[in-house]
């Protein structure tokens, strides 16, 4: 016993003494401080930031000799021995280029963007301060390769190489480690869960694959942003800003964001800080009336269904009706003769007269950072919470209001490893599905079977009194509206509350919502203790738990829980091949298991060339893989089109409906042959008893013919993956910057959708017959006895794409600041030859970004501009599918700085030229904004 006492007591004497403390203060060539500074170990990933004063003190377990690296965005590098323990050491750092930053998310651990394996952006404090976009969200719009969708001005969708709805659930986010997207919706709500600008330290974005490294959701890029360091960065610092939105449909309308940050190191061993962020405004109204469906319909035709028009999507053949009351007695003999078999819809509402437009974000986080030993090992809780209004375009239009999302997370890390494990909650509030909202008012006033029978007896009675088909047709439509409630009184208030507060979709339109993430990483770097590479290897486990009481998923007996897990390991070697040549080989392995499928491998190599310090070439060789998300597993919601039923081995037989007679979901024909009034019936016949949608609804019905019908029977879900190849180039020419990449991406089993139809009698193959030998599925089809679901499958063929982007940045007319970058990207994919199947690609085959400035035009006084032009691309979704029109936007900001004050006073405006534009089918337009901003005391 004593003698283990003794060992130790050497060992802590052994890890006392190889503690050595370094400490001094960074500043430009003009001896300005300069926050935020990194400085780290050479070789390790040990290393600290700069206070607001340029201040620093690291403490690393390491004797001296050994070397320091300084790096500062937008200045170079410098490397500097430390000799002695309690050292001194200022430095001053000559302004350089962006090749010099420092980013840690491509490899794990901290290296110069330059000698990055894989193509990487960075966001750093200089850029966030410097955009001339509203925030340091949208300003990522303006880097290479970046798709932003506009969903509100509060939910906005980042998405790299293509394939994002505004349900983007290939790209994932991080925040400080944690992925911060909604447990229901299975992607980030933008920034609704992010960060305040203020304690923003740096946002880094990874394009394309990364399951190696990241799991299963890194499957076509990650965006990460981490947060300031009470320990290294404290104080008080805040933002507002104040302007207007203006938009065309809308009007002007005033806008206000802020935040504030406070940060305190109490001791060297505890430190804390606290976050707040308000934004509110009016949202980007959407008051497209043009046909849904493109057929070229208006207001004035009987089948008419707009974009954002809703309660309209309930339509039918007034014959088919005027037959079944026949059928009943609830019609007089022969009336089916006087009614045409057309479609008719009901009247909807406007989108504007479902919802007031609030725009509101709410959001907060509080950290605890301990010390126990004063040095780099750092114990942290971390607490976020976010709530507020927005508008959701999925498979319909919800208004997402009051909706509220928290995580909790624990960590224990120094500069070689970390673990964590958070919680991350959802409630959905008082969100609702508008196009619901506007079919069930529309109900809650008059069901559609005395709507749709009341037309039909004024068009048959305006028919026999000599009308013609267009005046029957106008006479029919208001008699049977006679009584609808109106927006604005107080029946249709009444009906619009009762109907947001009702969660059963057949009468109301409301989300309930209470699902979890429960996630655990954890990660170690050998850098340390091996010296002929560096090793990492890390893991993570995560258990879903989904509970939407049925409104979404299938989980109407309960919540739906499953896990995955997995483990990872990566290994990066430096050689000096010459003098001026030196390359740098990575290579990464993952192996990641879902309960409900097969486990995978990911694996990742790359080698990078340095020549002359001057120019890197990279190429890399990676796969992904990605799970199906909660959504296209266990999905179980009627959006009114289709039923969206997910595809996992138990979920179709998990969602079962009912269809009557008396609901007029089932026809009287159908009740006879199946022997009853009223069956309940499951979704299973999406996956092995379906036509494919396309050839019910445009082959087969122009021809009936039956052997036009092409049977679907989707596949159950199973993992999409990836097999990428990229090879890029960084390097400086005279003064100039060159960033350029390509890749090459092939898809196996593509996650996408089918849209199927599925008869309640008969079998697809139709050797089921009715006595007179017309196929049972034949007959449920024209009796209307069917039911259209989108299922979520893998595709037979392969999909393929590619594309390339190129940045040049350089300094003309003494020191203004000049970057372009173009991108192009493509899908290969033959998508006539799979009408029903979507991949969902929405990207633009062409994109255009300039930005030009100076951050000193004379003494405090600085400007930016940006300028983007995107090409035209077809947009498809659940929602709809249309054309998104090419457009060009220019944003610009001057700033002030008082330095005595530590204040900047900005200018800006967003979309200076006025010109409105839209990046999805069927959002609002996207007007201009105009704000006023001061920015106290930020580090």
């Amino acid at each position: 016993m004593k003698t283990t006492l003794k060992l130790l007591a050497m060992l802590f004497c052994v890890v006392s003494f190889a503690q050595t403390t370094v400490k001094g203060k960074i500043t430009d060539n003009s001896g300005l401080p300069l926050p935020g500074a990194n400085v780290v170990v050479v070789g390790t990933s040990s290393g600290t930031s700069s206070d607001f004063d340029g201040n620093y003190t690291l403490t690393v377990d390491q004797e001296p000799p050994f070397s320091i690296r300084v790096t500062y965005t937008g200045f170079k590098e410098q490397i500097i021995e430390v000799t002695s323990n309690n050292q001194t050491i200022d430095v001053s750092l000559v302004e350089g280029n962006e090749l010099d930053e420092v980013v840690i998310s491509a490899s794990r651990t901290p290296e110069r963007i330059f000698e990055s394996p894989v193509t990487v952006e960075r966001f750093g404090l200089k850029e966030i301060k410097n955009t001339a976009s509203v925030d340091f969200y949208d300003g990522l719009e303006n880097l290479k390769g970046v798709d932003i969708n506009t969903n509100s001005l509060t939910f906005k969708s980042i998405n790299t190489r293509g394939f994002a709805t505004f349900a983007n659930t290939r790209f994932m986010q991080l925040v400080d480690g944690m992925d911060n997207s909604a447990p229901a919706l299975n992607f980030p709500l933008g920034n609704l869960l992010g960060m305040t600008e203020t304690d923003i330290l740096s946002v880094e974005l990874l394009p394309g694959a990364a399951s190696a490294l990241y799991g299963a959701n890194a499957f076509n890029g990650i965006l990460f942003m981490r947060s300031k360091n009470p320990f290294d960065f404290q104080g008080i610092s805040g933002y507002v800003k104040k302007g207007i939105t203006s938009q065309e449909a809308a009007g002007d309308n005033e806008y206000t964001d802020l935040g504030i940050r406070m940060a305190y190191k109490f001791s060297e061993k505890f430190a804390a800080k606290v976050n707040f962020g308000y934004l509110k405004g009016t949202d980007w109204a959407a008051t497209s009336e043009e046909d849904k469906l493109n057929r070229g319909l208006t207001r004035a035709d009987i089948d008419y269904d707009g974009i954002n028009v809703y309660g309209d999507e309930v339509s039918t053949d007034i014959n088919g009706v005027a037959q079944t009351l026949e059928s009943l007695g609830l019609a007089p003999a022969g009336i089916s003769g006087l009614v045409p078999s057309v479609d008719v819809s009901r009247t909807g509402y406007n989108e504007r007269e479902l919802t007031n437009y609030n725009a509101e974000s709410i959001k907060a986080d509080w950290g605890l950072y301990y010390r126990p030993w004063e040095n780099d090992f750092e114990i942290q809780y971390v607490g976020k919470i976010g709530s507020g209004n927005t508008i959701y375009q999925g498979a319909n239009r919800y208004n997402i209001k009051n909706f509220f999302l928290q995580q909790h997370k624990l960590e224990i890390r120094n500069d070689n490893f970390f673990v964590r494990g958070y919680i991350t909650e959802d409630k959905a509030g008082d969100s609702y599905d508008m196009v619901f909202t506007g079919i069930n008012i529309n109900n809650a006033w008059k069901d559609n079977n005395t709507w749709f029978g009341e037309y039909v007896a004024a068009y048959a009675g305006a028919t026999l009194g000599g009308a013609t088909d267009e005046a029957a047709h106008i006479a029919a439509r208001q008699a049977a509206d006679t009584g609808r409630f109106l927006p604005g009184t107080p029946e249709f208030q009444r009906a619009f509350d009762r109907v947001t507060n009702d969660p059963d979709l057949t009468s109301g339109s409301k989300f309930q919502d209470n699902s979890k993430i429960y996630h655990g990483d954890w990660n170690y770097n050998f850098g340390d203790l091996v010296d002929f590479a560096e090793i990492q290897v890390g893991g993570s486990v995560r258990r879903y738990s989904l509970n939407s009481f049925g409104t979404i998923y299938t989980d109407v007996d309960g919540p739906i829980n499953y896990d995955e897990f997995g483990l990872y390991t990566q290994l990066q070697k430096s050689l000096e091949l010459s003098e001026s040549v030196e390359l740098k080989l990575t290579g990464s392995l993952r192996y990641d298991k879902n309960e409900l499928f097969d486990g995978f491998f990911s694996p990742r190599l790359s080698a990078g060339f340095t020549i002359n310090e001057d120019h890197n070439i990279r190429a890399s060789f990676q796969t992904g893989f990605r799970n199906p998300t909660t959504q296209d597993l266990y999905i179980g919601l009627n959006v009114g089109r289709a039923i969206l039923v997910g595809g996992a081995e138990d979920n179709p037989e998990r969602d079962v409906r009912n269809y009557s007679v008396n609901a007029g979901t089932l026809s009287p024909v159908g009740a006879t042959i199946l022997g009853q009034q009223s069956v309940d019936i499951n979704a299973s016949g999406a996956y092995n008893n379906s036509f494919f949608a396309n050839s019910v609804l445009n082959d087969f019905a122009n021809s009936g013919n039956p052997a036009d019908l092409e049977i679907a029977n989707s596949n159950l879900a199973k993992p999409e993956q990836v097999t990428s190849f990229e090879l890029g180039y960084r390097g400086k020419l005279d003064g100039v910057i060159i960033d350029a990449s390509a890749y090459y991406n092939q898809y196996q089993d593509f996650l996408a959708n089918e849209t199927v139809v599925s008869p309640f009698y008969g079998d697809v193959q139709l050797t089921q017959t009715l006595p007179n030998g017309v196929p049972l599925a034949v007959a449920a089809i024209a009796n209307g006895d069917a039911e259209a679901y989108q299922t979520y499958t893998n595709a037979d063929e392969n999909v393929n794409s590619y594309g390339a982007a190129i940045q040049v940045s350089t300094k003309v007319l003494d020191g203004f600041d000049l970057s372009a970058n173009y991108t192009y990207a493509k899908l290969d994919f033959d998508t006539e030859a799979n009408p029903d199947f979507r991949t969902n690609f929405n990207t633009p085959e062409h994109k255009v970004k300039v930005s030009f400035g100076k951050t000193e035009l004379f003494k405090n006084f600085g400007f930016n501009t940006s300028w983007r032009w995107s090409d035209n691309f077809f947009w498809e979704a659940s929602f709809g599918d249309g054309e998104v029109p090419a457009y060009s936007v220019l944003d610009a900001q001057i700033n002030y700085r008082i330095p005595s004050l530590k204040t900047t006073l900005k200018l800006g405006a967003t979309n200076l030229l006025q010109d409105e534009y839209f990046t999805a089918f069927g959002t609002g337009f996207i007007g201009s904004m105009y704000y006023a901003s001061i920015t106290i005391n930020n580090l």
